[in-house]
């Protein structure tokens, strides 16, 4: 199937990445948020990053204009009906995400492929909400977006073969390197990445070490680009809880027990980089 329009909801920080290298790749994008604010903060955070390009030499000055003369930014979802492709990027929320659907559902023509930039709930469960099952599948990509080229990408148990491959292209064509995962709650990157985020959270919950102490050990001493902690608050401490119980929800395993602390910390509003404060504090 041809792609030519690309949908994606939610302007945030993952949103805003997809739809720049949607329209880096020569597709037109309507990106799509619930307010005006909203919108216009994920443009003005992909202007940014693309004249970062151009004064690095990576892109002219007149292919920054073309990418972001390929962007149509909405706030009524109701603009997806022209869209041949939709990605979710909304918060890490299955009430919200369900609802996500159902409209989508609703408004975009039957040939059109609904993905889901889930984090962890099951592709299978988001599929349920719609008409076309077969259509609906999980397109992961990692954060930042722009820079990381992995992405997930996830069957659930009607998705069809045509739906899978053109997700696959579109990857490729985005200059991304897709991996193929199976629909279980956290999928590859996030039942392997989070347990181990948690567990460094629970070594900060019993004192075994401090922030600084153990990150510098799993970078210095892993390889790791970053440590779990400086990790955790770049992916959001509320988004790492819901993976987390979405784990524990799924698997029914005390080793996907949420820790205290990171309750604790979102309960109090220390988010991450996105709220100046999670295990570190930000300006």
């Amino acid at each position: 199937m041809e792609v030519k329009t690309f949908g994606v909801i939610g302007a945030g920080q993952m949103g805003n990445g997809i739809a720049q290298v949607a329209a880096m790749s020569g597709l037109n994008v309507i990106m799509n948020d619930i307010k005006d604010e909203f919108v216009e903060r994920g443009l003005a955070n992909i202007t940014k990053l693309l004249s970062k390009s151009v004064d690095k030499g990576k892109m002219t000055g007149e292919e920054k204009d073309a990418v972001l003369g390929r962007i149509k930014t909405s706030v009524d979802v109701k603009d997806m009906a022209s869209a041949d492709f939709v990605v979710e990027a909304a918060t890490e929320n299955e009430t919200l995400k369900f609802a996500i659907f159902k409209k989508l559902d609703e408004i975009c023509e039957p040939h059109v492929i609904l993905a889901t930039n889930t984090s962890s709930i099951p592709i299978g469960r988001i599929a349920t909400q719609t008409k076309r099952p077969e259509k609906v599948i999980g397109m992961h990509f990692m954060n930042p977006v722009p820079v990381m080229k992995l992405v997930e990408i996830i069957r659930g148990l009607a998705t069809s073969e045509e739906t899978f491959k053109t997700t696959w292209d579109l990857s490729v064509n985005f200059g991304k390197t897709p991996a193929e995962a199976n629909d279980y709650p956290g999928f590859i990157a996030n039942r392997i990445l989070l347990p181990m985020i948690n567990e460094a959270v629970f070594c900060l919950y019993h004192s075994v070490g401090t922030p600084e102490a153990i990150d510098t050990v799993m970078k210095l001493g892993m390889n790791h680009p970053m440590g779990p902690l400086a990790l955790a608050d770049l992916i959001g401490l509320d988004t790492c809880l819901a993976i987390m119980e979405t784990l524990y929800e799924g698997f029914k395993d005390s080793k996907y027990r949420p820790c205290p602390l990171l309750r604790k910390y979102v309960e109090a509003g220390w988010l991450g980089r996105k709220t100046g404060r999670g295990f570190y504090e930000y300006k």
